[in-house]
Formats: structure tokens, C-alpha cells, sequence
């Protein structure tokens, strides 16, 4: 026990390191994922059906292909076409790609929550139908939409460990880089899950909480 605990001294410096780029590579993607999801899940009810069918296939697109394909996409894809990216910033595109796809899906819904008496009021009031949105709509779909859309982050947080395939230096990548140096796996393994349960169980008590609000609310 000695042992493990003297081994985890030793390797947590570098994997809080590994940590800390998880961390902002889950914040980057969801940054550019979550506005991006909302404008899917508006442009779905569009008026337009060139607008929506675009939309929609978009969606299924990004829903139905793997993140780590995506992943690979960005960073071995791309430079064949003449871009090239750094190995954080194909990883946050793709997961934001994949946020997209995902969060548009429980905005929609969200946004579908809201009664349609609040959107005949506004109607009857003369509200453009862009004011609607902005101050009727998407304000109270968002709140509703609010506990998955926290659920989803630890899901993205957790699927930062895919970026290890494209040698970014996240959490995982740290662990298998001190275990391949070191033959400890079990022990610098173990202590990895402990610091991505350290973020993911208090994150998920907070999305239950919030869902027990809403449905108190609601």
C-alpha cells in the first residue's frame, strides 16, 4: 500500500498536467459546440425546407459517425487538403462537431417545451418572430434542456481521452506515456480514473440537482 501510495506521489504532477489539457480541451469543444448545437436546433423548425433538410443532415451526419473518427478526420484528413492543425485544436473542433450534432437534439427539445400559448401571446403582441425567439424561446428551452445539456458535458469531458490517438498530451496520453516508461500501468491507470472520477461524479450530482429543480419548477 506504501508502495502505491509513494507511486502516485510521484506520478500525479504530470498527470494533473495530462488533467488540466483535458479540462480545456472539454471547455473549448463545448464553447464552440453548444452555440453551434442551438443554431441546428433552431434552423430544424425553420420555415425553410431546404434550411431544415440541411439541418437535419448535418445532424444525423455528426450523430451517426464516431468522435474518434471525426477525430481522426481533423487531424490526419485534413493536412492531406492543405490544413493543417495543431493536435488540441483538431480535437476541439471535432468534439465541438460532435457536441453540435448531439446538444442540437436536447435544445430541440427543450425548445419544443415551450407552450404554444406563450408563442400566440407573443404573436398577438406584434413580437417579430426573431424577438420570440431570442426573449420567449430559447431563454426558457434552454433552462428546460439545461440538466442533459450537463450530463452531455461530462460525456465530452470523458471522451477527451480519445484525443491520446493523435499524441495531444490530455490525461490518458499522460498515463500511458509514465506507464510505458515506467511498466507501472496498474497503479498510474488507477490513479487517472480517480481524477477523472474526481471531475465527472461531483459534475453529475450537480446535473441531478439541477434536474430535481426543474422538475420541481416545472
Amino acid at each position: 500500500m506504501n508502495g502505491l501510495l509513494n507511486d502516485w506521489s510521484t506520478y500525479s504532477p504530470d498527470l494533473l498536467k495530462g488533467l488540466w489539457v483535458s479540462v480545456r480541451l472539454a471547455g473549448a469543444a463545448l464553447l464552440i459546440g453548444l452555440p453551434f448545437g442551438l443554431l441546428l436546433a433552431v434552423g430544424s423548425s425553420a420555415e425553410q425546407r431546404w434550411v431544415r433538410t440541411v439541418v437535419i443532415a448535418f445532424v444525423e451526419i455528426g450523430r451517426g459517425t464516431p468522435a474518434l473518427v471525426v477525430l481522426q478526420l481533423f487531424y490526419f484528413g485534413l493536412p492531406s487538403a492543405g490544413m493543417t492543425l495543431t493536435s488540441f485544436v483538431a480535437a476541439s473542433l471535432a468534439l465541438a462537431l460532435t457536441t453540435a450534432a448531439y446538444t442540437s437534439e436536447i435544445l430541440r427539445g427543450g425548445i419544443q417545451s415551450v407552450p404554444q400559448g406563450e408563442l400566440e401571446a407573443s404573436e398577438a403582441l406584434g413580437m417579430p418572430h426573431r424577438d420570440t425567439l431570442r426573449f420567449v424561446v430559447i431563454p426558457q428551452g434552454v433552462r428546460v434542456a439545461l440538466p442533459a445539456l450537463m450530463g452531455f458535458a461530462i460525456l465530452i469531458f470523458q471522451a477527451t481521452a480519445l484525443a491520446y490517438t493523435i499524441a495531444l498530451p490530455e490525461l490518458l496520453s499522460a498515463a500511458y506515456s509514465i506507464g510505458s516508461s515506467t511498466f507501472e500501468y496498474l497503479s498510474v491507470l488507477v490513479l487517472a480514473g480517480l481524477f477523472y472520477a474526481a471531475i465527472t461524479i461531483p459534475a453529475s450530482w450537480l446535473s441531478e440537482r439541477a434536474g430535481q429543480r426543474m422538475s420541481r419548477h416545472l
